[in-house]
């Protein structure tokens, strides 16, 4: 098993604030009735943020570090990867993924997955670190210099593994939000 670099980090990264979530809020078009699953949202930070925005919150992560440092009280964490997600066909309302997506291991699958559990009519949002950009380029060296397995992914290239919804793009300061409204009709 490889290393959990995540576990190591857990205390600390819990104890960061998510700052955009405005623009959250904007792109998944929150507040909405039902239930938001957070993929790959390990202490909860982000969905923390924005847990007064929905009924409910599900965070879904691979480390067990990661979500022993989230809020029990206001979330509920679910150990599993976002590859094979262990929940019902069109469970939710809202689905994000939080600077995660450069870290799973298939894409594809997890993308795939991430929109099976989306109810029709709701919206999934992967929120990425921009690689068109500089800054974000240091940062996946870095990433790859400490074993991360990370592969980035441009904003154009995530939103080519949906094949249905629409889709739209939104970029700045270094990170991109890719945004995807499943149709009415996708069962």
């Amino acid at each position: 098993m490889p290393f959990d670099h995540f576990a190591a980090i857990a205390p600390l990264y819990a104890r960061v604030t998510y700052s955009k979530t405005n623009i959250m809020r904007e792109v998944a078009e929150l507040p909405v009735k039902g239930i938001l699953l957070d993929v790959g949202g390990g202490t909860g930070r982000v969905s923390s943020a924005i847990r007064d925005l929905v009924d409910e919150v599900v965070v879904a992560d691979v480390s067990f570090g990661m979500l022993k440092e989230a809020p029990r009280a206001a979330l509920k964490p679910v150990c599993g990867g976002s590859e094979s997600l262990p929940f019902a066909d069109n469970s939710f309302e809202r689905v994000i993924m939080v600077d995660a997506l450069h870290h799973v291991v298939n894409h594809a699958d997890s993308a795939r997955e991430m929109f099976r559990v989306l109810k029709p009519g709701g919206i999934l949002v992967i929120e990425e670190p921009d690689i068109r950009t500089f800054g974000v380029k240091l940062i996946a060296l870095a990433e790859k210099l400490l074993l991360m397995r990370s592969h980035f992914l441009a904003p154009d290239q995530i939103m080519k593994l949906f094949t249905s919804g629409e889709k739209k793009i939104r970029a700045e300061d270094g990170t991109a939000w890719v945004v995807i409204r499943k149709n009415k009709q996708n069962q």
